[in-house]
């Protein structure tokens, strides 16, 4: 069996992206190759550099390329407010809002058994450890509105209320079924603001 091309080699590597089926990723290959071989190289040097330096945050669990995030750096967060959120690019997406000051920890996933995804694919120990260091009063769950967010957010909320903690949940105005990176930032804002207890 010959081994594929290294054009083919850069196809199935695009196929990887989300929402990136087959033909598309053909299309970008040889888009790249044909008229922006200097956007290839570029791009190549951005993620071989990116694999190599971003970690996770010791702290917060959210990508960086310390060993601790700027965001837990910062000491005119509150760190009496620990908002949880399912990735990188849900926090982001709080942070644009402008409308919460405190600090974070991030998932890197959702609870979904069906996929065999557990509590420690999703490192609830460490966010466990984090929410109970005595600093911690409040925990807000800004997990996704899908199936799996909720299931994840019920999840955490039980486990830290019999900790003790109070735990709060965004409130709806995110759409149901509706992933926060998707969602315009002035919902997020009045969900962040009028978050409940659950």
């Amino acid at each position: 069996m010959k081994s594929p091309s290294s054009l083919e080699f850069l196809a199935e590597a695009l196929r990887r992206l989300p929402g990136v089926g087959p033909k598309s990723a053909q299309r970008i290959a040889y888009h790249l190759m044909q008229h922006d071989r200097d956007g290839a190289a570029m791009l190549g040097r951005a993620l071989t550099q990116a694999v190599e330096r971003i970690r996770h945050c010791a702290r917060c669990n959210t990508f960086t390329e310390h060993e601790v995030c700027e965001t837990c750096m910062d000491t005119d967060r509150d760190e009496s407010l620990l908002c949880v959120v399912e990735t990188p690019a849900d926090q982001l997406m709080i942070e644009q809002t402008m409308t919460y000051k405190g600090l974070y920890f991030v998932l890197m996933g959702h609870l979904s058994p069906l996929d065999g995804i557990g509590p420690k694919d999703i490192h609830l120990e460490k966010l466990i450890a984090r929410a109970t260091d005595g600093i911690v009063s409040e925990v807000v769950l800004a997990t996704n509105f899908t199936n799996e967010g909720e299931a994840t957010a019920h999840y955490i909320s039980e486990t830290l209320k019999a900790r003790g903690l109070k735990v709060s949940r965004l409130a709806r105005g995110v759409p149901v079924g509706g992933e926060l990176e998707y969602v315009d930032a002035g919902t997020i804002a009045r969900a962040m603001l009028d978050r409940r207890s659950t």
